[in-house]
């Protein structure tokens, strides 16, 4: 039987799956991966690190599945969107990669809004200059790193580092592309508006292409490396949120879906470019050929339930803190929670915006803080949704819900109640590796389109419905939204 290879380099751990092709994943390997923070709001890696991590979970996982690197029949990318991988003439990685989470570049985010003017930059790059994004981290290496900035030749994402690990090529996905603040979106191409406004030179940015098309094929050095057989293609893939959308089968313009992971995102494709005018929800072109999405991210979701519970409960299991939530009343008797506790992206682009509990009384329990972290999450989650409705978006029959959260049946009812829409699980919780995977199966010739590769291998299941705690919710949402507008003056005092 033929596999797949499905690689996700995240920025925890380098993943790789093996797939057959009736989307069965046979063996799943991942090895962790190291992150440095060496001064505050900085965040980098080594891609050598994501290279020796890749190389060795592919071993484990061909080892795993008892097949030899030659059963593979095409390899797809995914990975951690952003980071910038500078390279010199020969190839050579010239600094340590800076992550998306990296938070060092609002200088540089003000002078490239400047230079290229803000409507402009939304128009064109389909969101505003964001600090996780790449374009400002290339120009803090010129304004602070000159020796290092004067060597560079080639600009790569983190999983395209590992695509010129595996086959010696330069090139970059479109929905990874997008994510540099350097795409025209619209065009699918590289803006030389943009490039020439910042003075950053084109070369430098490599082909990019659809997802699923091939762009190279696995070198000697990469098998030997890793157990592959030589001459095996290597699709484009995407980046990790697009890639993990065609994992949970969105391939279609009119379905959404909703992850629950440490982020929060919400995910529409389109069928054609279109932005939203404020910059609030990311405009980006689709892992899938010729289509769009938007995105809506919200930076703490899951990730803020770990928090509360690592902070003021840590000897309580989540399920235990969970079922006491589901005790306390919808609204959670007028406690809420906003969870901008690493700042936000959407829909309030604030580095500086910052968590809160409003609204406490000592008539508030533990059950009340837990479900007010539910609630507060879920809000945040509506926020990019009702964003994207407002910007046009039809209203979707149901959302594919993913991400730990969506393993907790209070949260998912809370999110069905507040965004008062039915919500599905899918049969896959491997997320980008197996999107990668799909792509990688369209891009070998097993499947006619994504579209026809996500039928085939994805099923929808365990749906949630909204209750009567809908108009509630509405109430409630209501007051949620004016609590960032009020605070935000105060958040850059603290």
């Amino acid at each position: 039987m033929p596999y797949v290879l499905g690689i996700d380099i995240s920025t925890t751990s380098a993943k790789a799956l093996v797939v057959d092709s009736s989307g069965k994943v046979v063996a799943s390997h991942s090895t962790p991966q190291p992150i440095s923070q060496p001064k505050p709001l900085w965040s980098e890696q080594n891609p050598s690190d994501w290279w020796a991590g890749v190389a060795e979970s592919i071993r484990g996982a061909l080892s795993q599945a008892g097949i030899g690197g030659s059963d593979i029949t095409g390899i797809g990318l995914t990975g951690q969107m952003h980071g910038l991988v500078m390279l010199d003439t020969n190839g050579n990685v010239l600094r340590p990669s800076i992550l998306w989470n990296d938070q060092r570049t609002q200088a540089q985010c003000d002078a490239m809004t400047a230079a290229v003017g803000e409507e402009r930059l939304i128009r064109i790059s389909g969101s505003r200059a964001l600090t996780g994004f790449t374009a400002p981290k290339i120009l803090w290496v010129r304004d602070h790193e000159s020796d290092v900035y004067a060597q560079c030749a080639h600009i790569l994402l983190p999983k395209d580092y590992i695509r010129y690990k595996l086959t010696g090529e330069y090139a970059m996905d479109m929905s990874d592309a997008s994510g540099t603040s350097l795409l025209d979106v619209g065009a699918r191409a590289w803006s030389s508006e943009i490039l020439a406004a910042l003075d950053i030179p084109s070369a430098w940015m490599p082909p990019v292409y659809e997802g699923t098309a091939v762009t190279g094929q696995v070198s000697a050095s990469a098998a030997e490396q890793t157990g592959l057989g030589v001459g095996i293609p290597v699709v484009a893939g995407g980046g990790d949120q697009a890639a993990g959308a065609v994992g949970m089968g969105l391939a279609s313009p009119g379905q959404v879906s909703v992850t629950v992971g440490t982020s929060g995102v919400v995910f529409a494709p389109l069928a054609a470019y279109a932005y939203e005018a404020h910059g609030r929800v990311h405009a980006f072109c689709h892992a899938v050929p010729g289509m769009w999405h938007w995105m809506g991210v919200m930076l703490s979701a899951a990730g803020a339930l770990q928090w509360y519970r690592d902070t003021l409960a840590a000897d309580i299991p989540f399920d235990v803190l969970v079922d006491e939530a589901a005790g306390a009343p919808a609204g959670s008797d007028g406690l809420y929670f906003l969870p901008y506790l690493s700042g936000e992206r959407t829909p309030h682009p604030d580095p500086l915006a910052r968590g809160a509990f409003i609204g406490l009384t000592v008539r508030h329990t533990r059950a009340h803080l837990t479900r007010a972290v539910l609630e507060g999450v879920a809000f945040g989650l509506n926020d990019g949704f009702t964003l994207m409705a407002e910007a046009g978006l039809p209203a979707p029959s149901q959302v594919r819900i993913a991400g730990g959260g969506a393993q907790s049946g209070l949260w998912r009812q809370i999110i069905a109640d507040i965004l008062n829409v039915p919500n599905v699980t899918v049969n896959t919780v491997e997320g980008g590796a197996f999107g990668a995977a799909i792509l990688a199966m369209v891009g070998v010739g097993w499947y006619a389109d994504v579209a026809t590769a996500c039928a085939a291998t994805i099923q929808t299941g365990g749906a949630v419905t909204p209750s009567a705690d809908v108009a509630h919710y509405a109430e409630s949402y209501a007051v949620y939204r004016q609590l960032y507008p009020t605070l935000k003056d105060i958040f850059p005092k603290l």
